[in-house]
């Protein structure tokens, strides 16, 4: 029989440091130490395919129509909005373990060879035409009640703020009208009839285009638009369209990420629906009265314990050490979030052999603790990166810190934790025409992509110099050194590096806008570091509580992945001044 023992821990009230944005930093020569050569496109760069129509893809498609290019926006997707976009339906099921990276979203859908376009296919059948349309469009994995991590005057687009007045804590559904809304001002919305936005398209093949010469001419991109066209009826049409440059901006959770632990695949195969993964997860209704195990305690962990917690009998969590070099969230920020009953587990080491029955399966944690009588699972373990549509760019043979040859292709995901081969992680460094928007993940998004986007815009144009390839190769490996390798911290910023990045931003562009003409940005707002410090104040706040947790051998504050020195403060109750940086990244803790 297991005991129950209770730990104490206080909770302190973060204030962050204040700083302005408005004065640019100076940042570093594009020649410092490299080549003074700049980077020279091979062709004009006027035709541009931007993927994913949420909040990055929609304002990047803004930059970029205000500086004259021809862009076209592909979103799977029946409307705007990307993430943010919530619908009772839920995702596919996923695959336990997670498949390989390279299809972690999905497998390209390709017509026969050497068909003429445009190719198209007909379905029938309820069942044929629901799972066909989920696998396509991919229900987005938030749930009913989320409510946003950031308060409304920081997670806005700065073209149209909040009205005076707005909650801070934002519903899902009012993101997403207001996603729709930027959407409908720039007649980019579902239904504003514009021939340069496509919904109900996924990207099945992003492929560079060649001339008679053999030279590289572009971007050819194979496109599946699915659409019903009568009750029991779905179209899929198959078409290809070219472009100079591609702005893929499809997010950071597509591939939902279930590890291999032993004894788990068994469990899945047995008892299908049992295990879930915390995408397909809506109301906690489903739960009602059962013993859940929530495997993960980072935003959607802890957010759903949380949602569920006067619904179900019993919640065990799970909690894995954060074995980073760097440290990627604040390492103890989530325990103020876990309700006071849930009881907090270690790590799981394996998944022991399962009788008839779900609940008679037994557990086995890293410390020699057995569980049992859990009737359903989650897995809120986060996502990985992949683009199924460049599959010349993915390569998992290789280790967490293994390079390609010189000569070969570079990668840039491998086993999903983190991207590579791409310079401020936007620019693809052996061909720049290849660009990513939001790939980083601890900043806010709807600020970050304005100047991300704003930088594409001018570099592409011609307005604003771009470091030659060997230089963006220098920068590159000293920034690889800086983040002390590869792994899932490598993508990491947290607010002192956004903040960081976004004044290099703010200097570098305004520079080149007093040298070639053009567009100038402002930097963030002065209030947002005491909105940061209220809002925390007000999510995390002061109250003292307790975390249950399973009484064994070896249970630990390392064993449960809580950094001693963050403790050491809590528990000495020390002023903190904000400086700190787990403090400020509290604002900015959005890895899933």
């Amino acid at each position: 029989m297991m005991k129950v023992s209770s730990l104490l821990f206080l909770v302190i009230t973060p204030v962050l440091a204040g700083f302005s944005d408005q004065t640019p930093l100076a940042y570093e020569s594009l020649a410092n130490g490299g080549s003074p050569d700049y980077y020279q496109f091979k062709r004009p760069i006027r035709r541009v395919a931007i993927i994913g129509a949420g909040v990055g893809g929609l304002i990047a498609y803004r930059e970029l129509t205000e500086a004259g290019f021809e862009a076209h926006v592909y979103e799977r997707d029946n409307v705007p909005g990307g993430n943010w976009h919530y619908s009772d339906e839920t995702p596919i099921d996923t695959s336990i373990p997670s498949p390989d990276i390279a299809v972690g979203d999905y497998t390209p859908s390709l017509p026969p060879k050497d068909v003429r376009f445009p190719y198209v296919e007909e379905y029938h059948g309820a069942a044929e035409i629901d799972y066909r349309k989920r696998a396509h469009r991919a229900p987005k994995p938030i749930w009913d009640s989320l409510t946003s991590n950031a308060p409304a005057p920081i997670q806005q687009i700065r073209q149209i703020p909040w009205p005076v007045g707005t909650p801070w804590a934002l519903p899902n559904r009012r993101l997403q009208g207001y996603i729709r809304a930027f959407a409908s001002y720039h007649g980019a919305n579902s239904n504003d009839d514009n021939p340069n936005v496509s919904y109900n398209t996924r990207v099945e093949l992003a492929q560079k285009r060649f001339d008679k010469d053999g030279d590289e001419n572009g971007w050819t991109l194979t496109l599946k638009n699915l659409v019903s066209t009568g009750r029991n009826t779905l179209r899929a049409t198959w078409t290809k369209e070219d472009f100079d440059a591609i702005i893929v901006a499809t997010g950071r959770y597509n591939a939902p990420y279930i590890p291999d632990i032993d004894g788990l695949k068994d469990w899945a195969d047995r008892f299908p629906g049992h295990i879930i993964h915390s995408r397909q997860y809506r109301r906690p209704e489903i739960f009602a009265n059962q013993t859940i195990l929530i495997i993960g305690a980072a935003t959607s962990g802890g957010e759903i314990s949380r949602d569920i917690n006067k619904h179900v009998k019993k919640v065990y969590q799970s909690i894995r050490p954060d074995r980073s070099p760097i440290p990627q969230r604040p390492q103890g920020d989530f325990l103020n979030r876990i309700p006071k009953n849930v009881t907090v587990v270690p790590e799981i080491k394996r998944f022991l052999p399962i009788s008839s029955e779900f609940n008679q399966g037994r557990v086995e944690l890293v410390n020699g603790t057995i569980i049992s009588g859990i009737d359903r699972i989650l897995f809120a373990t986060g996502f990985r990166y992949t683009y199924p549509f460049l599959p010349q760019y993915h390569n998992s043979s290789l280790g967490a810190n293994d390079t390609a040859p010189a000569d070969g292709i570079q990668p840039i995901v491998t086993d999903g934790t983190h991207l590579r081969s791409l310079y401020l992680d936007a620019f693809y460094i052996p061909d720049p025409t290849l660009t990513f928007i939001n790939a980083n993940f601890g900043m806010q998004s709807f600020t970050y992509s304005e100047f991300i986007s704003l930088a594409i815009a001018k570099i592409w144009s011609g307005t604003a110099d771009f470091p030659s390839t060997q230089e963006l190769w220098r920068r590159y490996d000293k920034l690889h050194k800086e983040r002390k390798g590869y792994g899932r911290h490598f993508q990491w910023l947290g607010a002192i590096k956004t903040h960081e990045n976004l004044r290099f931003f703010q200097g570098w562009l305004n520079d080149a806008a007093v040298k070639y003409g053009g567009k100038q940005i402002d930097g963030l707002s002065k209030d947002q570091a005491q909105i940061s410090a209220l809002w925390a104040q007000a999510r995390f706040g002061t109250a003292s509580f307790f975390v249950n947790s399973v009484d064994s051998k070896s249970l630990s504050t390392s064993t449960l992945g809580i950094d001693n020195e963050v403790l050491g403060q809590i528990a000495q109750n020390l002023t903190i001044d904000g400086s700190e940086p787990w403090v400020q990244d509290l604002v900015y803790n959005d890895y899933w």
